[in-house]
This record gives C-alpha cells, sequence and structure tokens, in this order.
C-alpha cells in the first residue's frame, strides 16, 4: 500500500482493495473478535440462566447474577465496538485530515487496550465464579456448555483484542508522511485549487498584447509654418 507513513494507510481519497482489506491481519482479527464476543453473550442469554423448581432464573456462575450480568455487557459492547471499528477500518483511507486519522488511531489504541484488560476480568471471574458451582446448582448439568464456551472464548478474546491493540499501536507509530497532505489536509478542510499562472511550466498560457505606438509620434507631427516673401 502506498503511503505506508500515514498511520498505516494509504493516500486520502485511495481506492480501496476489498479483498486485499479483508486479508490484512488487523481485519481477521476484527472479525474473531466479533466472532468470539458474540459467543460470550450468546451463550449467556440463551443458557445461562437456569430454573431450581420455581419461577426464578438463577445463574450458572454459582447463582452470582452479577457473573451473568457481566459476561453479557462484554460480550454486548464488545460486539458493537468490532463493528463500529471495522467500518472505520474500512472508511480509514477516505479520511483526508491527519488529526483525524490520528484521533480514530489514539480511539482505537484505548478501547482495544481497556477492552481486553475487561476480557481478563471476565475470564477469571467467571472461572472462578464455574469453580464455586456444585452440581446440585446445575441439575442434569443444565447450562454447562454453555459456561465452558463463555469462559473459552472470553480467554480468546483477550488474545484478539491484545492484538488488536498492538497492530493499533504499530499504525501509530508509523506517524504521518507530511509529503501526502497539503496544508489544508492537515487542518480538515477541503484542497482548494491554485490560480492558473502566466507561466509556460504551469501549462496555462495567456495571450499577451503586444506594445504598440501611440497613433501619433514625433513623425507625424504638424509642419511648420513659413512667413511668405514679397
Amino acid at each position: 500500500m502506498d503511503g505506508v507513513g500515514s498511520f498505516g494507510a494509504g493516500r486520502a481519497g485511495s481506492t480501496i482493495d476489498p479483498i486485499a482489506f479483508a486479508k490484512q491481519p488487523q481485519t481477521i482479527l476484527r472479525v474473531l473478535s466479533w466472532i468470539f464476543s458474540l459467543v460470550v453473550f450468546a451463550s449467556i442469554v440463551n443458557e445461562g440462566y437456569v430454573n431450581m423448581g420455581s419461577e426464578r432464573l438463577h445463574c450458572v456462575f454459582n447463582k452470582n447474577a452479577d457473573a451473568c450480568n457481566y459476561g453479557v455487557f462484554v460480550g454486548l459492547v464488545g460486539l458493537m465496538a468490532c463493528s463500529f471499528f471495522f467500518l472505520l477500518d474500512y472508511k480509514f483511507s477516505s479520511i483526508s485530515s491527519v488529526k483525524d486519522r490520528k484521533k480514530a488511531i489514539m480511539l482505537e489504541i484505548g478501547f482495544s487496550g481497556f477492552w481486553a484488560f475487561l476480557y481478563f476480568v471476565s475470564f477469571c471471574f467467571l472461572a472462578n465464579q464455574w469453580s464455586r458451582t456444585t452440581a446440585d446448582e446445575l441439575p442434569l448439568n443444565q447450562g454447562a456448555d454453555a459456561a465452558r464456551a463463555a469462559i473459552a472464548f472470553s480467554f480468546f478474546s483477550i488474545i484478539t483484542w491484545a492484538g488488536l491493540t498492538v497492530r493499533a499501536v504499530q499504525k501509530y507509530l508509523l506517524g504521518t508522511d507530511m509529503t501526502l497532505f497539503t496544508t489544508e489536509h492537515m487542518d480538515g478542510g477541503a484542497p482548494t485549487q491554485p490560480y492558473p499562472s502566466n507561466s509556460p511550466v504551469g501549462g496555462t498560457t495567456e495571450a499577451t498584447e503586444t506594445y504598440q505606438s501611440p497613433p501619433f509620434t514625433e513623425n507625424n507631427a504638424a509642419p511648420t509654418y513659413q512667413v511668405p516673401i514679397y
């Protein structure tokens, strides 16, 4: 990709190759993070609560509702964040402002690193509560597979979100190749067209009027008066 100095993207407004975009490591990690977040969220919502002989549903993680709520929150927000950053990655090359590109990269670094930490907390929290869950609390082993899936994919999410953080940091460290942008791009404004030049080098020439002498010159002066001789 040309212009890799502009935070890992090409020139502003350059065309995007969907196949090349799909093969990027960042895109692959983004899709995996989306799938893992979906599994964590769906596992707890669909089978994370069991009925213990009453109308009230209990969380499979040691009947701790906070564990299920936390897993649902991390999975759902991670799912939406992956969708948002996926679109941002696809449209990143069309961002003409250097400042906007830098803000987007810093947002991705902060969020990806923070969400990797939250998934680490989710893994530790769910694994701890599951280890305290007894067989009597899960008759017929209800929700066991969903609980294990939520724990396992929380761990996998730590890896993918950490990888996204590393990729974002690498893009940030690439910095900006200032030759790819004009002053208007740096300020976030649209580039303006320069005025046409009269120089032949600029490709624009204008016909110039040749200088002409005034219609009356000294040669056309009136003849001198002569006194007649009688």
